[in-house]
């Protein structure tokens, strides 16, 4: 049996490009099956949709009822289940393209430009032609199929290809197989590994309620002082540890490790640099050029590039100094977006602007609230680090069945 492609176009391609543990195009020559798992089409067990996006040159296609994804919405929510996207169309915008309104629980899957993210549809959507959709059948848990997804996104890039942007095209989608056990032990995987999940996104919550609680505490504090940001903390520059990188060791902090954590293009050093210049869980970093951003760096001990401040209080505790450099990040990123033509940067010099500060009885009065609410969130996100990784050592192994469910869930049970 097969559910087919609703896509149209070429046929499937009848080359074979392995993957890593559970996913192919064609069916594999040297990955095992193990007892259980058996190599199957996507094709007999999913129907492939594709999308489309309407005309833009018609407004009344646009900003309508349906939810509709596009890449930032993938970008943005990657293994996440979107119950709305960023932008939505119309039914004329449906009726007059050939975008198609797609049920809950499809799975989408980037396939150019930013070639492999998945995400999953909580409520009926469509999506653009940049994405290959799966509905799946009764045999395949979609999420399930999300899992695969998310563990082969190394082997989904190395299926694209295309001389400007990378693609999967659509031959060697229609052609994709997967490593699958019975619908039964794809359930009980998808409940094991969906415990970490669980986990981490109630941590993410927790993050997000004990940063936004401090920001509204630390407004409530503010009177008539002000003091100099730089009278606060001492802002010490990274340096160029990229340079002639050993390519081991710790990991070289950029402002891409510091908004969207570690991945492939990471670079690591083996280099001794000051104590000033290594950032460890706790400490603050602020990039002050291009995306300006504050975070609280909550990664194992890296080493601070050019661009990015380490910031070291001196006179006032942790959170005075996150407060006000938060209330000033503003005012910066204005000043950076000024300088259109380079990339956008404040001085050292903007550090001596004023800046509004609690009283010293206010840092006081609340300093051990402040304090706790500072290290909650850092223990979330440092065991939300810890959990990531068990998850993504678990999904290799259960997805290639070397490990069994039960084996999963004892280690599950350790750590959550």
């Amino acid at each position: 049996m097969t559910l087919g492609t609703k896509t149209g176009g070429r046929d499937a391609t009848q080359g074979v490009i392995e993957g890593r543990y559970a996913l192919s195009v064609g069916r594999p020559n040297r990955l095992p099956e193990p007892p259980g798992y058996v190599w199957t089409p996507l094709s007999q067990v999913a129907r492939l949709e594709s999308g489309h996006t309407p005309s833009r040159s018609k407004p009344e296609y646009w900003d309508g009822e349906i939810p509709w994804i596009g890449i930032r919405d993938a970008t943005g929510n990657h293994g996440k289940t979107l119950q709305y996207t960023g932008q939505t169309i119309t039914q004329a915008g449906l009726d007059n393209s050939s975008a198609r309104l797609l049920p809950a629980g499809t799975v989408c899957l980037s396939r150019t430009a930013s070639v492999g993210y998945v995400v999953q549809m909580g409520v009926p959507m469509a999506t653009s032609q940049d994405f290959v959709n799966w509905v799946c059948g009764p045999d395949l848990s979609p999420e399930y199929l999300k899992y695969v997804l998310l563990c082969e996104q190394d082997s989904i890039r190395r299926f694209a290809h295309g001389t400007t942007h990378q693609t999967m095209y659509y031959p060697e989608a229609k052609a994709l197989c997967a490593l699958l056990p019975e619908r039964p032990v794809q359930d009980a995987v998808v409940e094991v590994l969906g415990a970490l999940d669980d986990k981490i996104a109630a941590n993410a919550r927790l993050i997000d309620v004990a940063d936004e609680l401090a920001t509204a505490r630390f407004e409530s504090m503010l009177g008539d002082t002000g003091k100099p940001l730089s009278s606060l903390a001492r802002f010490v520059n990274g340096k160029a540890f990229t340079k002639n990188a050993s390519g081991t060791g710790r990991v070289v902090i950029r402002i891409a490790e510091l908004n969207s954590g570690i991945g492939s293009s990471t670079v690591y050093n083996d280099i001794e640099v000051a104590d000033d210049h290594l950032a460890r869980p706790g400490d603050l970093l602020f990039a002050w050029s291009g995306s300006l951003t504050v975070q609280r760096w909550f990664r194992p001990e890296g080493i601070v590039n050019q661009h990015i401040f380490k910031v070291i209080p001196t006179e006032v505790p942790m959170w005075v100094v996150k407060g006000a450099l938060g209330r000033k990040l503003r005012d910066f990123r204005a000043i950076a977006a000024d300088k259109a033509t380079t990339m956008g940067h404040i001085q050292r010099r903007h550090l001596d602007d004023i800046v509004p500060v609690p009283d010293d009885a206010a840092i006081s009065r609340h300093d051990a609230a402040m304090a706790a609410l500072w290290d909650r969130a850092l223990a979330a996100e440092e065991e939300s680090l810890r959990l990531g990784v068990t998850r993504d050592v678990l999904l290799q192994q259960l997805m290639s069945g070397r490990l069994k469910v039960k084996d999963a869930e004892s280690v599950v049970e350790g750590v959550v």
